[in-house]
């Protein structure tokens, strides 16, 4: 049978594209099929009770090959099938039918699997599209940048879909780096394209505004005339500069800070609503000491149930990402997160993870916005 197929390959014309393991699935089946059926009609004797069975070969075929293949095992079946039909006795109408049946599912199956590598080329070009939105939209994050290790990770709740609501990014400003993660409400394409609109005025205003709180009312302009009156975008916006880290949350889970076997919840002094409803924003600001790691991530995370129990990210946060590089520490969470789950999410999930590794030689806390510390954050 192996010859067979080999024989097969070597028919289709030139310039052919590589034969897939799918295509050499399908074909191997057909060519099992027409052996099956030839023995079964040779212990049967002379009455070609089933060339018309023969048929059913190219359409196996054209479940996984190309329709030139298609037409090769068609052929093949249609050659087998007038043999059989002139090794017998004087071909009855129906035989001769059978055999010309073949001939037509032949045509019939080669329209399916054009039909069907059509639509698998659609498929694979919007996969391609997917790719470079996704590369427009979440861009690789890290190694480094200033005094930090950082890395980023999407989780997608689809298998179809490499991208949805939620966002985040990072950048080196003259302010320091700055570093936004957020989630948009709902979800499809509606819902990437907002989070596109907040990550482009993200990237533009994280480098004009001192404040982290102007940056905020930028982004809630943005959101407010791009969405319903019951659309919205949870926030959280980090600033890391001379150790001085500080933190605006608009409506968002409170990142984790990490230290010395510790996790601490960087709560908000008071809370505020999401993007698009005019949140009012007060900075927590925390000294980092060299070591320590920021977790950031979206409420998929923190809603990742099983059997009605929510993933404990705070209480195994330290095990899962106190240890190793950043990106291992991402990667821990997945696992983790993944058996927790049983492989089965109900909401994507974005995740940063920074480690700050001390202060850059010449840069002292005297840098710092006088805005960050010490001063009125109502």
């Amino acid at each position: 049978m192996s010859h067979a197929c080999a024989v097969i390959t070597r028919l289709q014309l030139p310039g052919r594209r590589p034969v897939t393991p799918g295509t050499r699935a399908g074909l191997g089946a057909a060519v099992a099929l027409l052996v099956f059926l030839s023995v079964v009609e040779a212990l049967d004797g002379a009455q070609g009770h089933y060339i018309g069975l023969m048929a059913t070969a190219p359409f196996l075929a054209a479940a996984f090959a190309s329709w030139r293949t298609v037409l090769v095992v068609g052929g093949l079946a249609t050659a087998v099938g007038t043999l059989f039909a002139l090794l017998g006795d004087a071909p009855s109408m129906s035989t001769v039918l059978n055999v010309f049946g073949i001939g037509g599912a032949t045509a019939l199956a080669a329209t399916a699997a054009t039909l069907r590598q059509r639509q698998a080329e659609r498929i694979a070009e919007l996969s391609r599209l997917a790719d470079v939105a996704q590369q427009a939209v979440l861009r690789p994050l890290g190694p480094r940048l200033g005094s930090l290790a950082i890395a980023g990770r999407y989780i997608s709740a689809t298998v179809a879909a490499d991208i949805g609501g939620d966002l985040y990014e990072a950048v080196d400003t003259p302010y320091g780096v700055r570093i936004i993660i957020g989630d948009v409400k709902g979800k499809g394409l509606d819902a990437v394209r907002l989070a596109s609109i907040v990550l482009g005025s993200y990237r533009h205003v994280a480098y004009d505004r001192a404040d982290l709180r102007a940056i905020v009312t930028d982004l809630d302009r943005a959101v407010s005339r791009n969405v319903g009156d019951e659309d919205f975008v949870t926030a959280v916006l980090v600033e890391e500069r001379g150790g001085t880290l500080t933190v605006v949350n608009c409506g968002h889970p409170a990142p984790l800070l990490l230290r010395r076997g510790e996790v601490i919840s960087l709560d908000p002094p008071s809370p505020a609503p999401p993007l698009g409803f005019v949140p009012s924003v007060k900075a927590r600001v925390e000294r980092l000491e060299p070591g320590d790691r920021l977790l950031l991530f979206t409420d998929g995370l923190a809603e990742a149930r099983r059997d009605g129990a929510f993933f404990p990210i705070a209480d195994r946060a330290w095990r899962l990402l106190g240890h190793g590089s950043v990106s291992d520490g991402l990667a821990s969470v997945e696992s983790a997160l993944a058996e927790w789950v049983h492989g089965r999410l109900d909401d994507d999930i974005a995740l940063v993870l920074l480690e700050y590794a001390g202060p850059q030689q010449g840069l002292t806390a005297a840098a710092v916005p006088s805005w960050e510390v010490g001063a009125d954050q109502s």
